[in-house]
């Protein structure tokens, strides 16, 4: 993959984030690394969805200079190069804003597995981590130091970031933390909720991961 496509990439990836309703104005990004992991793709700071070109990205060396760009960088630069240096397994991180995500994050609460879409993607509960001020490498040390397994996280009175080893994945797992913070918020609502059985969320979290898309899929089932 050249440069060029790798900021293609990264300008569709920003765009979803707007199509899907996860940002509003300029807030949130995402970003990806090159293949040789020397420098990221990232947003630019204070530019909207909705004027954003492959041009306006920013190129950032993993020492935090910028490489390419007419922009400054997003703010949140930082807190990704420090992801990017501790887990060598993310090709991607997305932060957002999202509503109801941002809601728990607000209250400094983990999303509770009391549902098999939470195990199924999260594999249990969506962490929350300690809050860190906005700016530095703070925030991707403590994603880092309370991510665990999970591909998301919610930052107490912050937001949201999301891991993936590819842009769909880091996506893919904004979009369902704020589609299962809409749900268990709403049934909160109704009352106390029951957390699914450790077993249940590992059987789940081990069948979608597996076998889900597949043939095997559904148990009893044969082609």
């Amino acid at each position: 993959m050249t440069l060029r496509q790798l900021r293609e990439e990264v300008l569709e990836g920003n765009l979803a984030l707007a199509r899907a309703g996860l940002v509003a104005w300029t807030g949130g990004n995402l970003s990806a690394i090159t293949p040789d992991r020397d420098a990221i793709v990232i947003k630019p700071s204070g530019v909207r969805y909705e004027h954003m070109g492959v041009d306006d990205l920013v190129v950032v060396a993993l020492d935090g200079t910028v490489v390419e760009g007419h922009h400054g960088p997003s703010s949140d630069t930082a807190s990704h190069l420090a992801v990017y240096a501790r887990r060598p397994d993310v090709g991607s991180v997305v932060h957002t804003h999202s509503r109801y995500a941002t809601a728990f994050a607000a209250a400094g609460r983990a999303i509770p597995c009391v549902l098999t879409a939470v195990a199924d993607e999260f594999g249990g509960d969506v962490p929350c981590g300690g809050y860190a001020s906005i700016g530095g490498e703070e925030i991707g040390r403590e994603i880092v130091a309370s991510i665990g397994s999970s591909p998301a996280i919610l930052m107490k009175h912050h937001g949201v970031f999301t891991l993936g080893a590819t842009i769909e994945a880091a996506l893919k797992a904004a979009v369902m933390v704020e589609d299962v913070a809409a749900t268990v918020h709403a049934a909160l609502v109704l009352g106390p909720l029951e957390r699914l059985p450790d077993d249940e969320i590992a059987a789940n979290h081990d069948r979608y991961r597996h076998r889900y898309g597949t043939a095997a899929a559904s148990t009893g089932v044969r082609s």
